[in-house]
């Protein structure tokens, strides 16, 4: 095994627990403060129901649409909604992220909406025979009844893979409602033939559970990291209704192109694209790294970031949930929001460090703003190459419109 595939090996492995344990709501983030201590005669659905956490079955045109609530939303705040990919549920892709430590100071400003595809949530029942599953785009088009359900006012979105394609949809749809994205392993082109040919033809010798590791997870990573593989398979074959996924899977193959467009200035401004901020992410040895760098292409790049991590495989918020974090939260704070929080290490880093790690275009630098007023410019980082000894020496980016001082 090389270097690099035993440091990965170890890092994904100290991430597997994190895979079953079941995050609890952090008690400081909500305004409405209880403290547990003192409800000895309430049950514990009761006492979690007080401290934000809730879990409903919202019914949409398209089918029912489960939901977890954590948090409670902070007036016109956004609310921070995430989507999973194919073979996984909220849980196995993205608890990961949500109980790493670095997470619970954007937990503390923003309520959470995790929402599971149909048939796709923990303990889920066998989709009946009558239930034609929803599209891609009929997919993206439950959730405006969830921020109805909700009543959400705005979102920002966090998807993964099928789930990022799903929240990319609905922005494209639905702009007055999303002020931000984090797309992590996004594809913006419909399935091409050779590919689809491809799935028909290793469908008659691989079984379902294959076939959605092979689109999570590169060869290098699935060689060199069977630990990670193998959970993920018997969460895939044993936690994950088959039928059901088997019919997600299906819609995603089955996906049209977003048919987004860059911009051009003097050209085609008024081109269909994504009008809020983008953070678009990915692992270095991940299978969707092409999908990707494709997608960032025909995205505005005034409005982009693309995060490629060094020493990553495909699941970034599974095996660097740390490092995630931190991108996240600078992606929040050039949105204008959690001005009032601690300085990250990415930051810390640029203040305290003699050489400079960025190069800024001050003329166009972002004016600031409070934390409860969004900033009407945004902050444009491209950083490449996030390396796997630290954060803090190795984050490459070029920058235009940043919030920091160069």
């Amino acid at each position: 095994m090389s270097r690099k595939g035993a440091h990965q090996h170890q890092q994904a492995s100290q991430q597997i627990p994190s895979l079953v344990e079941l995050d609890e709501v952090d008690l400081e983030e909500n305004e409405a403060q209880v403290n547990v201590n003192l409800l000895p005669g309430l049950t514990g659905a009761v006492t979690r129901l007080m401290v934000g956490f809730r879990e409903d079955d919202v019914e949409t045109q398209f089918g029912q649409v489960h939901c977890t609530m954590k948090g409670v939303p902070k007036g016109s705040r956004p609310v921070i909604m995430t989507f999973h990919d194919i073979g996984l549920n909220y849980k196995s892709c993205f608890n990961p992220l949500f109980s790493h430590e670095d997470m619970q100071e954007i937990m503390r400003h923003f309520a959470v909406c995790h929402v599971d595809a149909p048939g796709q949530h923990e303990g889920a029942s066998t989709l009946s025979t009558e239930y034609t599953y929803p599209s891609m785009d009929q997919l993206s088009e439950t959730l405006p009844q969830v921020l109805k359900h909700f009543r959400f006012k705005s979102i920002i979105g966090l998807g993964s893979g099928a789930g990022a394609y799903v929240l990319a949809k609905f922005a494209l749809n639905h702009p007055d409602k999303v002020e931000g994205l984090v797309l992590i392993n996004i594809n913006a082109r419909a399935e091409s033939v050779i590919d689809s040919l491809t799935h028909k033809m290793t469908g008659w010798i691989q079984a379902l559970p294959d076939h959605v590791l092979n689109h999570m997870f590169g060869k290098e990573e699935i060689q060199n990291n069977p630990d990670l593989i193998a959970t993920y398979r018997n969460h895939i074959t044993n936690d994950v209704n088959q039928s059901n996924l088997a019919q997600f899977f299906k819609s995603y193959q089955s996906r049209r192109g977003l048919e987004i467009e860059r911009p051009v200035p003097r050209g085609n401004i008024n081109a269909r694209t994504l009008k809020c901020p983008a953070l678009l992410v990915v692992g270095d040895s991940s299978p969707a790294v092409e999908a990707v760098v494709e997608s960032n292409a025909k995205l505005n790049p005034t409005q982009t970031t693309l995060l490629k991590m060094a020493d990553c495989g495909g699941l970034p918020q599974v095996s660097q949930p740390g490092k995630l974090t931190e991108a996240f939260k600078y992606f929040i704070q050039g949105m204008g929001y959690m001005s009032s929080a601690s300085m990250t290490r990415l930051v810390r880093s640029r203040t305290a460090s003699g050489s400079s790690i960025a190069s800024c275009d001050s003329s166009r630098s972002r004016s600031h703003t409070n934390d409860n007023q969004p900033a009407r410019e945004h902050t444009d980082v491209s950083m490449e190459n996030v390396s796997n000894s630290t954060v803090d020496q190795t984050v490459v980016m070029s920058s235009r419109k940043t919030e920091d001082a160069c």
